[in-house]
């Protein structure tokens, strides 16, 4: 929602200035230009980007328009899933959980979280480092060492999409200047014409160079920032899950392993001490129906 009336505040805004100084705003639609501009920059996201990056920047750029999903209630949820796992885990042996992990879609435990586990990248994690604990072969820091791998390699990956868009953004100007000069070859073949018909086209050739610098500076600049900042939320989302599991494969009892995960719950979103404790004294399937 943000992003959509920050969208209109800045065009609007320009416009809106634009024609306090008497300007045509006729003169502003020019569809060859943006043809030009907007064409290019397709085609060097095509050049430059395999397919599966180009999936990652149009789920990225569609991400911007809607609600972050890092809210407190999903950390509130990832928590309380994860203190459930830990305090089966705590009575009966990590071999409690091994069916739960190896067949996470047949879990009463999973499935009472689906706002957790629909990202299969969370699943695979949660599920591939308490699998890895269970089997008693590894020793609990290599174990974390491994999450914190496993974290980086994520985070790259989620970073791709938003180095390829900062990239394109970043040519966007130039190929305004592209389009721009194109429109002065026009001009110049139409040199001994009538006045007006030089105007126009001195004028489409600049409005080249202000959409080039305005799509970069006020669209895709932002929205590369904004997929970033939904990167690093993501990155606090996994370190949080990190830090609880590493300190219980450590030793450290279920609820306070959990609540080493809290404390490190960004401050935004972080669910209080008393909420999250009462929570993980509920039942796991009466905590997750409210809002499940």
């Amino acid at each position: 929602m943000y992003s959509i009336i920050g969208i209109v505040v800045v065009f609007g805004c320009i416009v809106a200035g634009y024609l306090m100084e008497k300007g045509n705003l006729m003169v502003l639609v020019q569809p060859a230009e943006l043809i030009i501009i907007g064409g290019a920059a397709a085609g060097t996201i095509l050049i430059a980007n395999p397919p599966h990056v180009l999936k990652k920047i149009a789920k990225g750029i569609a991400g911007v328009f809607g609600k972050s999903r890092f809210s407190q209630k999903l950390y509130l949820d990832s928590l309380k899933m994860l203190y459930d796992l830990f305090n089966r885990s705590r009575r009966e042996g990590l071999t409690a959980i091994e069916a739960d992990i190896e067949e996470p879609a047949k879990s009463k435990t999973f499935s009472s979280y689906p706002a957790v586990i629909k990202d299969h990248h969370v699943l695979d994690f949660i599920c591939d480092t308490l699998r890895t604990a269970s089997s008693g072969a590894v020793d609990p820091f290599d174990v974390d060492q491994m999450m914190e791998m496993d974290m980086e390699v994520h985070h790259l990956d989620c970073l791709q999409p938003v180095s390829a868009l900062s990239t394109v953004a970043d040519s966007l100007p130039g190929l305004g200047i592209v389009a721009a000069v194109l429109g002065v070859v026009i001009t110049m073949g139409a040199l001994g014409g009538p006045p007006e018909e030089i105007g126009h086209k001195v004028a489409a050739a600049l409005v080249g160079t202000l959409l080039g610098i305005l799509l970069c500076y006020g669209l895709m600049g932002p929205i590369a920032a904004n997929m970033a900042a939904t990167a690093a939320e993501e990155g606090a989302y996994y370190h949080v899950l990190r830090v609880a599991m590493a300190s219980f494969i450590k030793g450290t009892a279920p609820i306070l392993a959990v609540e080493i995960g809290r404390r490190a719950t960004p401050g935004p979103v972080r669910p209080g001490f008393q909420e999250l404790e009462k929570l993980c004294r509920q039942k796991g399937a009466e905590a997750a129906a409210p809002g499940a």
